[in-house]
């Protein structure tokens, strides 16, 4: 399925077609999770358990800042 980058005021974005919305259950307001793959982006309805794993994720590499930029190197 395509669809193509608008532009929408000052922003871009992408249109979702209404047939997929139906088949998804989705509806205007619903919340989606972006996620990065090496073969492009996911869309995937946003659950408050993602929310609350990133959250934790990015509570400890605050804690750890240090420790994981030294283990980048």
């Amino acid at each position: 399925m395509k669809t193509t980058i608008r532009k929408i005021g000052d922003s871009e974005g992408v249109i979702v077609p209404r047939e997929l919305l139906d088949r998804m259950n989705l509806r205007v307001g619903d919340q989606l999770q972006i996620v990065e793959t090496d073969d492009g982006i996911v869309l995937r309805p946003a659950t408050d358990s993602f929310d609350r794993q990133m959250k934790a994720a990015r509570d400890v590499m605050d804690k750890y800042k240090a420790g994981l930029q030294k283990l980048a190197e």
